[in-house]
């Protein structure tokens, strides 16, 4: 009889990529996946160390799940529970401390050796098992082929890790030293994902545009030439990549964007401060007018090109005349949407013992003011939409019946209403009304094989 397996995810879209790759590591052993915890055999909490209270968010859904793992063995069943990701390996001996009901306790480094682990489990005696250690190892070589995409949008993860040592960032702790699969790798798995029904891949990475893997040939690729390859792909219509650095973004990546059509004109381009001062105090060793002068390339290489971005206020010692600067480059740059937040310390970074921090008040007012300017400008980008004809890949059901929800090339969400048949495919909509977090519109004539579908929802032949 099957096994029911419960993931939950927090965090970037690697932990999501990683959460896949565990229930695929599992499904040998008779694990399926369900959508909820309850009677599930095991639950792994797959963690995120970015954001600000991600513990008190672990140790309270630990709290919740906690009476289900009781209820289970009270029927004579196990549930076993386990922590995975960027908080696990970050702080596992505190997990096991203050949450000792816990099984398992792995890294994001380590998931592959979930069967070995779960047999440890099996036999241990409430003892849990803690594996934070950075395995020789690298676990794309072991993890299992995918064999499916999921649905028409597939992550891919290409690289991991990072040497950058921002001040405020835990990763190069909890991911480790970057690392960049190799290329023969990445398309074979691109291949497997586009006959699993994937039309759009989305390639992974701390530092996505650090990738410089070996090459089929011999030698070494960037992540243009990667792009290019996968352009090659029967099938694959959308390419996409995140989150990138400025530091990395070069000549042939730039290029790309002007070069291949499959390559979708967004980039997430996160630059966290317009402050020079701030910048340099956060280790991100780029200026601010570094990154004008990329987004302006960009721009050059393909004029529609959309960004987005990430933004910290209230880095330690950060000023008015440094947070005015952010929003000088935000007013400057134009975001298309972005991310941003007020600064968290994080334990066992070098930003987190620096001294004049920030009062909270004064974060929580530059925040309002930046993210007022940010929905500003995503709001004149969506609006600008309005009138136009805008490809749009299908990838789920609407709100109500007969809706169907999708995303534009610069990352949208878009609602219309069409056939159900048109989930997983590229149609053309004419967008007819914007909001600052989604699009509306019609589906052209053309996109239907039928004039009864058209008619059906009052397109005009």
């Amino acid at each position: 009889m099957a096994k029911k397996l419960f993931v939950r995810t927090w965090g970037c879209q690697m932990n999501v990529y990683d959460s896949q790759r565990m229930a695929d590591v599992l499904a040998p052993l008779g694990y399926e996946t369900v959508d909820a915890p309850d009677a599930a055999d095991m639950v792994i909490l797959n963690t995120c160390h970015i954001r600000e209270k991600a513990s008190e968010k672990l140790f309270s859904e630990l709290g919740r799940l906690r009476p289900l793992q009781t209820e289970k063995a009270q029927a004579g069943g196990r549930m076993i529970l386990a922590v995975a990701g960027c908080v696990a390996q970050a702080e596992g001996a505190e997990i096991r401390a203050r949450a000792p009901f816990v099984d398992m306790v792995f890294g994001p480094q380590t998931y592959h050796q979930l069967p070995e682990m779960v047999a440890r489990a099996a036999r241990a005696a409430g003892e849990p098992i803690v594996n934070t250690d950075f395995p020789v190892e690298n676990k794309f070589d072991l993890l299992p082929e995918t064999t499916a995409a999921g649905g028409p949008s597939a992550f891919l993860s290409v690289q991991e890790g990072c040497d950058k040592f921002c001040t405020f960032c835990v990763v190069p702790y909890t991911r480790g030293a970057e690392y960049s699969r190799p290329a023969a790798q990445v398309l074979s798995e691109a291949r497997r994902l586009v006959a699993g029904g994937a039309v759009e891949i989305t390639l992974l990475g701390q530092n996505v545009n650090a990738w410089h893997g070996d090459a089929p040939a011999g030698g070494t690729w960037g992540l243009g030439r990667l792009i290019r390859a996968l352009a090659e792909v029967p099938g694959l219509a959308r390419i996409r990549y995140t989150t990138s650095h400025p530091r990395d973004m070069d000549d042939d990546l730039i290029a790309a964007h002007a070069e291949v059509p499959q390559l979708m004109p967004f980039v997430h381009l996160p630059v966290q401060s317009g402050s020079d001062r701030i910048l340099a105090a956060m280790n991100r060793k780029h200026r601010a007018d570094d990154y004008r002068r990329i987004v302006d390339r960009l721009r050059a290489a393909r004029a529609d090109l959309a960004l987005s971005g990430d933004f910290i206020v209230g880095f330690p010692g950060e000023t008015d005349a440094d947070f005015e600067a952010t929003l000088r480059l935000v007013r400057d740059v134009q975001h298309a949407s972005a991310y941003s937040f007020k600064y968290s310390a994080r334990p066992g970074t070098p930003a987190s013992g620096l001294g004049d921090q920030v009062p909270e008040a004064v974060m929580a007012a530059r925040l309002e003011t930046l993210q007022a300017l940010l929905i500003e400008q995503q709001t004149a980008f969506n609006a600008a939409m309005v009138g136009r004809t805008v490809p749009v890949l299908f990838d789920r059901r609407g709100r109500r019946a007969g809706q169907l929800l999708g995303k534009s090339p610069w990352m949208q969400s878009v609602h219309a209403d069409a056939p159900a048949r048109l989930s997983g495919t590229i149609a053309d909509v004419r967008i007819e009304a914007a909001g600052p977090n989604s699009l509306t519109g019609r589906i052209v004539t053309g996109a239907f094989a039928s004039g009864a579908d058209a008619a059906a929802l009052g397109v005009p032949a």
